[in-house]
């Protein structure tokens, strides 16, 4: 992991136009970014898709970007969100079905297809349990858990306190956990 004064210097070198700094940054953050998206949506394909266009929204606008009380993660992680819902606002003025990519219903000779199917049933569940959630709880357990971003950073990118992120990171774990035993997809504890 890269020290804030390492990152400082490679985002400085991108705002100056340097394309080894601009890969750098797409290096460090299109794997979080990318799975951010994909808790949001539920769609593979998608998500690489619109993980793209936020690279390129940065590569258009990082000379712009001012370190004024936000950190590079917190910027990026706003155009992923941006673009989240902008892909939504779309999506639901003309409804579409997504596509599941034909490796998923392929398993390599190693996989054990009642463990890929498991493990794909949980993450449905988990998905379906997470929209039933506000939409401020579900950002923050996408980005802490999904993303594995700091309460600080969450912080700035949601533009709210610690203490308003931690409370929505409680809240939004005691709801989800009641979802997931109520429908029967967590015993009780």
């Amino acid at each position: 992991m890269a020290q804030p004064d390492e990152e400082h210097l490679w985002v400085e070198s991108a705002r100056a136009g340097s394309p080894e700094a601009i890969g750098w940054l797409y290096e460090r953050y299109f794997d979080r970014i990318y799975k951010y998206i994909y808790i949001k949506l539920g769609d593979p394909t998608e998500a690489e898709d619109l993980s793209e266009q936020v690279f390129l929204k940065m590569i258009e606008s990082v000379s712009t970007f001012q370190w004024q009380g936000s950190t590079f993660a917190s910027w990026l992680y706003r155009i992923a969100h941006n673009q989240v819902v902008d892909s939504l606002r779309r999506n639901t003025r003309r409804p579409q079905v997504p596509l599941e990519p034909v490796s998923d219903f392929l398993p390599s000779e190693r996989d054990d297809p009642h463990i890929l199917a498991e493990q794909r049933d949980s993450r449905d569940h988990l998905l379906e349990a997470i929209s039933d959630l506000t939409e401020l709880q579900a950002q923050v357990i996408m980005l802490k858990f999904g993303s594995g971003l700091s309460t600080a950073e969450i912080a700035a990118v949601m533009e709210r306190t610690e203490g308003a992120v931690k409370a929505l990171q409680y809240s939004g774990l005691q709801n989800l956990q009641k979802k997931m035993i109520l429908k029967g997809y967590a015993p009780e504890v």
